[in-house]
């Protein structure tokens, strides 16, 4: 990968500028400003085959030079950085503080939290931790004129005005640049906690039923298809068992908690619904933990796609697009309602076609939507990659119009 030089879609080669400062981000946003391009954010490249392709020339901005620690008072349990700075790197300075920010996000030693903020990525915690939209309190943005906007602040007690941070997670970067976060921050687990299951298709509806009823309060409910199992052992021999449909629920809070929440869904459990059962607490469930935040990234797949639907309907999705002859591996955060299908070098566009209009119309019976995030680019042109129109889009369209009214920033790639 030459770093002097960015393709996004096969679009480009895109010359690259690499800040060192936020003044001068602010400086070469003038200068794009003054020479009519279009900017093309971005920071570890892991999610650039997100969005459509770029529709005019311009400058890619490499933020990985934006690393800073501006403040991190960790008795109010908050830390103030600058956008380019990793995940994992983030995690090593909050672990000896024995704190976190618990969002899964794939390939973390280069994921930045600008563009993780920019896509709203989220992984299999999100059903006990929420999502980014959750920890920001504060953000700074370097709009189209170069100059920076403010929102929110330092302190979790902040409530004048507006929540405007939330307005650009999940921007794909195209109402201003993210240049620094202000983070609210959880303290760092005791213990933790994987139990597996295992069953036949026909009974993973009432397994989600009785966890979706049980006492304990698990932080992620994860459902594996049998392609997706094959996918993991794979790599990894033996992690998982061999099963038509596995089940994972996870813990993280104290020992004793953990403990009590573990022999508690054990013994709420539907009898027989299950073909085995098995725990993994402590460190013996990090290979697993890992292996959950980093597959909905697969590198094996030709087309990802995400489903966003109601929780009570991923049962029926899920066995949906289990049926389909694509063979798709499926990873579901079935207390969430989000359903990640992969589908490998097999599929041709109009089998992609054909599976994404059986799959459509029961997502939006489930309120839901699909999108791509990743597929090749010449099927961008025919493929629904934002999925059916929002009945907002004239909303969306409106703030992008306020905020970035030449769209000099990400031109083309947001369904906006």
């Amino acid at each position: 990968m030459d770093a002097n030089i960015c393709r996004i879609d096969d679009f480009g080669p895109l010359p690259v500028v690499q800040p060192a400062s936020v003044a001068e981000l602010s400086d070469i946003v003038r200068g794009a400003a003054l020479q009519d391009q279009a900017i093309y954010p971005y920071g570890g490249r892991t999610m650039l085959d997100h969005g459509l392709p770029p529709t005019r020339p311009g400058i890619a901005v490499d933020l990985r030079g934006l690393t800073q620690v501006i403040e991190y008072p960790a008795r109010d349990m908050t830390i103030t950085v600058q956008a380019g700075i990793t995940l994992a790197k983030l995690g090593e300075l909050l672990r000896p503080e024995n704190q976190r920010l618990p969002i899964d996000v794939p390939d973390a030693d280069r994921a930045t939290l600008g563009g993780a903020l920019a896509t709203n990525v989220s992984g299999p915690r999100r059903l006990g931790h929420g999502t980014l939209r959750d920890y920001v309190i504060g953000i700074t943005v370097v709009n189209d004129e170069g100059h920076e906007a403010k929102a929110g602040g330092r302190v979790v007690k902040n409530v004048a005005g507006y929540d405007l941070c939330k307005l650009y997670i999940g921007a794909l970067g195209t109402l201003g640049i993210i240049s620094q976060v202000t983070l609210k921050l959880r303290p760092l687990a005791d213990e933790q906690a994987l139990v597996i299951l295992t069953c036949e298709p026909h009974a993973v509806a009432a397994l989600l039923d009785a966890l979706h009823r049980s006492r304990t309060r698990p932080v992620c409910l994860e459902l594996l298809n049998d392609a997706a199992v094959a996918a993991l052992n794979v790599q990894h021999p033996g992690l998982l068992p061999d099963a038509p449909r596995v089940l994972i629920v996870g813990y993280e809070e104290k020992r004793e908690t953990v403990a009590w929440q573990v022999q508690q869904l054990i013994a709420e459990l539907p009898a027989g619904t299950l073909k085995s059962l098995e725990s993994r607490v402590g460190s013996t469930a990090d290979p697993l933990w890992q292996w959950l935040v980093e597959f909905p990234a697969w590198s094996g797949a030709l087309l990802t796609f995400k489903a966003n639907l109601l929780p009570g309907a991923t049962a029926e999705f899920f066995a949906k697009a289990a049926d389909l002859p694509e063979g798709l591996a499926l990873q579901a955060h079935a207390g969430s309602g989000i359903v990640l299908g992969h589908a490998t070098d097999a599929l041709t566009l109009e089998r992609a076609r054909a599976m994404l209009a059986v799959l459509e119309p029961i997502a939006t019976a489930a309120q839901g939507n699909i999108v791509l995030r990743r597929c090749p680019t010449a099927w961008k042109a025919t493929l629904p990659v934002w999925g059916k129109p929002r009945e907002d889009l004239w909303l969306m369209r409106a703030v992008r119009q306020q905020l970035d009214p030449k769209e000099r920033f990400n031109p083309g790639r947001f369904l906006v």
